[in-house]
């Protein structure tokens, strides 16, 4: 059969085959619709429909290490190299969040939800339904700066509703982003923007759990290649490169050749046992972050119009002064208006001020800007500012009801002290919104009064007739002269400022009264501004939520460690280029099931290619290991004793480029020819392997770490042989990634000749849709 020529008997029937603009360092393929996203060399990330046509095109601007979609497939998070994470529309790329948890390079991202649909009424009742909704319309948007087109802002319309959907975590399952950077550093967020937890490899105390005594070691030098979090959330792999050393061993006892790539597990059964728990604080957080984010926005376009606003008044106004000097008076424009304002005679240069410098044009153009501002900084006050603190009011009060569950949220780090704590600044923030209101309405009408007086000193001082004219109020423009014509009540209150305000006594002693009522504790909130209230609420918030962010990370713990094989000492990193997958089937022996759990019946596959330069005598090998994450679920031995391996030895004149976990406990293996004289020529091969009829062997584990585990499989290495595999031959040369579609059963290869080549890997399904 192997040497029929005929397309139709070929295994994987070729799709495409199309250019690329630049060669492809990173794809995955959506796990919900046909949609693969690839990052180019220089970190432009390119979104193809299966027909591969472009949806969009989106350079972040920085260094992109990797990748992943959020399990919905509507949106994808890019690891970037200055640590940052952010998320991105599936619908156009817009960015949709982004969350620094890390300093260095994310180089391995994992996204996996809650996979168990609860149907049990009896425990349904611990399920939280968001109330928001009910009380509240639909969360503020941040505001736009005046005179931006919509595009502008790097944000989306406000018609767009795919944001709110996407951004509010009320609509999301529980799930949970981890993410690993080069350093060591594993962090986990819950819907992919609320930080719970954050671990790093090199501080694990790392248990030897079959040793004759009890004993730990931990990993030096070591770097993440990959993480991946189980299907039930509650186990975390991690494939690392490092020194792995007991902990009590002197530096002289290091040596011993332990570097190389290493497994861990860790135990993250917290999320899985407190999911519901943390479910509905990271619900309720997460909103509460969004919110901060508009009030930050408001604050900060509020600021720049006022500013903009009064640099064009004093701008206008200064000129005055000059003139006042050069016509050698000893007065102030303050006094100048007063006179006017007196009926006194008027002074050469504030005739020739306000006839000639600024006349009627200028005045009204002055006030259109300040009055303008004024309404523009209302409108943001009333849509964006104040809607939001009132819902991050309500929501913190959902938590301060939460935080009182102590037997239920106190072991997830919910203390009701620093619950309290937000929520009083919460609403300390909309009395100070209220109380800023009320400055810049005053502030408004009088600079709106003292313009209207200007306008009608112009006209009678041109022997004009004022009678269409707005009145004006003499003592509100005598209160402008003397507290607002050279300072500025409103900017304080939008910027952090280091003079407090002060307030009457009399309204001090009321609040402090206030206090034995229930009032709030906090009595020096009216010397503050709104800004720095701002800032205290923003405070006191991450304050509250580093409390559960401390408890879950202690929390989990490595509970085992597998040595897989060694690395020469000088390649400190080399296990990130080392191909490597690992994913989570579902188990259909009874003999496994049977001892598990809450583990819902998933059982762990770790593939990874043994280097040619690996200091191993079993180089050149992929190895596949099982049940790991279960070694250890139960203290009998014969449980403990069932991880399984095996190893597969490379056809000779092969290497291995890539490889991938596919359904159905199935691996893709990507190979190029070691022969070939450029690496852009020759030819390569993929193949699919059925891992569960492989003569996998059972590794007896020993308590001593000075043991690569696999060497105990040297005599019993499976020999692939491209004649008994189901493989396709490639006719160019091939380079990583290899990027596989377990949904539609597809993959996509790239040539090291800037091209890619999309396979159907199963053939059923293709039938089924070419029958559509």
């Amino acid at each position: 059969m192997e040497t029929d020529e005929t397309p139709r008997v070929l295994p994987f029937q070729l799709q495409f085959d199309k250019p690329v603009a630049s060669q492809i360092k990173i794809a995955e393929w959506n796990p919900e619709k046909d949609l693969l996203a690839m990052v180019t060399e220089d970190s432009k990330i390119l979104l193809h429909r299966f027909n591969w046509q472009r949806l969009w095109t989106i350079f972040p601007g920085r260094c992109i290490t990797s990748l992943c979609w959020r399990p919905d497939g509507k949106a994808i998070a890019v690891g970037l190299e200055d640590g940052t994470i952010s998320l991105h529309d599936v619908e156009n790329g817009k960015l949709l969040r982004s969350l620094k948890s890390h300093t260095v390079a994310v180089v391995s991202l994992n996204w996996e939800e809650d996979g168990q649909v609860i149907k049990d009424d009896s425990v349904n009742n611990s399920t939280y339904e968001d109330r928001t909704s009910r009380f509240f319309p639909p969360a503020p948007r941040i505001p736009r700066m005046p005179g931006l087109a919509p595009g502008d802002t790097g944000f989306m319309d406000d018609s767009d509703d795919s944001f709110r959907e996407l951004s509010n975590s009320s609509y999301q399952r529980f799930n949970i982003l981890c993410s690993g950077d080069k350093d060591g550093s594993i962090c986990f967020s819950i819907f992919g923007i609320f930080p719970i937890g954050k671990i790093n490899i090199h501080n694990l105390s790392i248990p030897t759990p079959f040793a004759t005594e009890p004993a730990t070691c931990r990993l030096s030098h070591a770097s993440i290649s990959k993480v991946a979090l189980s299907k039930d959330l509650c186990h975390l792999i991690v494939m690392c490169s490092g020194e792995l050393n007991h902990d009590e061993v002197e530096s002289a006892e290091r040596q011993l050749g332990m570097h190389g790539c290493h497994c861990l597990r860790l135990d993250t059964s917290i999320f899985w046992k407190r999911k519901n728990e943390l479910h509905q604080v990271a619900q309720q957080a997460s909103n509460i972050e969004d919110l901060i984010e508009v009030i930050r926005a408001s604050l900060s376009v509020m600021s720049k119009q006022w500013s903009d606003a009064m640099h064009t008044f004093r701008e206008k106004f200064d000129s005055l002064s000059s003139l006042i000097i050069d016509h050698g008076l000893d007065s102030s424009p303050q006094e100048e208006f007063l006179s006017l304002l007196g009926g006194a005679r008027t002074s050469p240069p504030v005739h020739q001020f306000l006839v000639n410098s600024l006349g009627e044009s200028g005045v009204k153009r002055v006030s259109k800007v300040v009055c303008g501002a004024g309404k523009e900084l209302q409108h943001v006050v009333l849509d964006h500012l104040q809607p939001a603190a009132e819902i991050i009011g309500f929501r913190m009060g959902e938590l301060r009801g939460l935080s009182r569950w102590r037997t239920r949220f106190q072991g997830i780090g919910l203390d009701e002290t620093l619950i309290n704590n937000a929520t009083e600044k919460s609403g300390i923030l909309l009395v100070q919104v209220e109380r800023f209101m009320r400055v810049l309405s005053s502030v408004v009408q009088q600079f709106s009064n003292f313009f209207n007086w200007l306008l009608k000193c112009i006209k009678l001082l041109n022997q004009e007739p004022s009678d269409q004219l707005l009145p004006c109020n003499s003592e509100l423009v005598v209160i402008f002269l003397k507290f607002l014509y050279d300072q500025d009540p409103v900017k304080p209150f939008l910027e952090l400022s280091e003079v407090d305000i002060e307030p009457d006594m009399e309204t001090l002693q009321r609040v402090k009264e206030l206090v034995h009522f229930g009032g709030f504790s906090d009595c020096d909130f009216l010397r503050r501004t709104l800004a720095e209230e701002f800032k205290q609420m923003e405070s006191s918030f991450k304050e509250a939520f580093l409390m559960p962010f401390t408890t879950i990370s202690r929390k989990m713990l490595c509970k085992d460690v597998l040595p897989l094989f060694a690395l020469p000492s000088s390649s400190a990193s080399v296990s990130v280029s080392v191909p490597i997958s690992v994913t989570y089937y579902k188990d259909a022996s009874t003999s496994v099931s049977s001892y598990l759990t809450h583990e819902h019946g998933f059982i762990d596959y770790i593939s990874f290619q043994i280097p040619g330069d690996s200091s191993s005598n079993i180089a050149n090998c992929i190895g596949i290991s099982r049940r790991f994450m279960h070694s250890l679920s139960n203290s009998s031995i014969e449980e403990s004793a069932s991880l399984e391996a095996v190893l597969l030895s490379v056809p000779d004149g092969y290497h291995c480029v890539d490889l991938s976990l596919y359904k159905e406990g199935q691996i893709v293996l990507l190979l190029n020819e070691s022969t070939s004289a450029s690496e852009c020529s020759g030819e390569s091969c993929m193949m699919i392997v059925q891992a569960d009829d492989l003569p996998f062997v059972s590794i007896p584990r020993s308590g001593c770490i000075n043991t690569w585990n696999l060497d105990q499989l040297k005599d019993s290495v499976t020999h692939l042989r491209l004649e008994n595999e189901k493989v396709r031959n490639i006719p160019h040369s091939v380079a990583a990634p290899l990027a596989v579609g377990a949904s539609r059963g597809v993959a996509c290869v790239f040539a090291a000749r800037k091209r890619a080549l999309v396979y159907i890997l199963d053939e059923d399904e293709d039938d089924v849709s070419d029958g559509e």
